[in-house]
């Protein structure tokens, strides 16, 4: 079973793509229904691949950097609960950006998705 792209876009928290004090970040909340992945594959920006181990993935003050992300160790995201991704050592310049997100989980294999959103400099 193949879940459409436009189905996962809406993971996405629009205007969450912001600078922090160490590099940036942006929110998923799931809305799709509960669910957990086994991997997480280095995240692209404008079509670069960042360092995964520089990117974390955190719900309710768990956080995982991606390579720590296993079978044994999952990344789950309840129905209704954010998850915030967190790049550190790279900062956007203003104005829009392309992010790339995949997912390894059981029984579907890797989910990718793409969004485009402006840097939130609130």
């Amino acid at each position: 079973m193949k879940v459409p792209s436009f189905l996962l876009k809406r993971l996405y928290v629009k205007g969450s793509l912001r600078n922090t004090n160490n590099g940036f970040e942006f929110r998923l909340k799931n809305g799709l229904g509960s669910g957990y992945a086994y991997g997480l594959p280095p995240l692209k920006v404008d079509d670069e691949e960042l360092a995964a181990e520089e990117t974390s993935f955190s719900v309710d003050g768990k956080s995982l950097k991606f390579p720590e992300v296993s079978k044994d160790n999952p990344a789950s995201l309840s129905m209704n609960r954010e998850a915030i991704i967190t790049v550190n050592g790279r900062k956007l310049n203003p104005g829009p950006h392309k992010v790339t997100m995949a997912f390894t989980v059981a029984g579907l294999g890797e989910l990718r998705f793409d969004l485009v959103d402006n840097l939130n400099e609130d």
